[in-house]
């Protein structure tokens, strides 16, 4: 597994994951959803990507098989988390936890972080 920054290019695949993983946690718990449709998913991910105050890391396969990602907003002193995203079957296998390193590692030098 490779973790590396997002890239605007990679807003699409963000957006795809992110409605996924949303959708089968509210599925499994008869939540509503977070996002009406994989577009809107796919649009908070390009917001996330363009703003200067937000870092992104995508977890992604040797091959380059998208798993999830991560962003770390920075608009305050105590910076936010989230949302963090993997694909279901993805799931339990350490992504979450590495794409989660990656933020609190970019995060450091801020007097704190929290999840949002």
């Amino acid at each position: 597994m490779n973790i590396r920054p997002v890239t605007p290019a990679d807003a699409e695949n963000v957006g795809q994951i992110m409605y996924q993983a949303f959708c089968g946690i509210a599925d499994q718990h008869n939540f509503p959803h977070d996002f009406p449709s994989a577009e809107s998913a796919v649009q908070m991910a390009q917001m996330c990507i363009g703003s200067p105050d937000i870092i992104g890391f995508v977890a992604e396969t040797e091959s380059g098989e998208f798993l999830g990602s991560n962003f770390l907003w920075r608009q305050n002193s105590i910076c936010g988390v989230g949302p963090i995203t993997v694909a279901p079957d993805a799931q339990t296998k350490g992504v979450g936890r590495a794409l989660m390193q990656a933020v609190v590692e970019a995060g450091r030098d801020t007097p704190g972080i929290r999840l949002v």
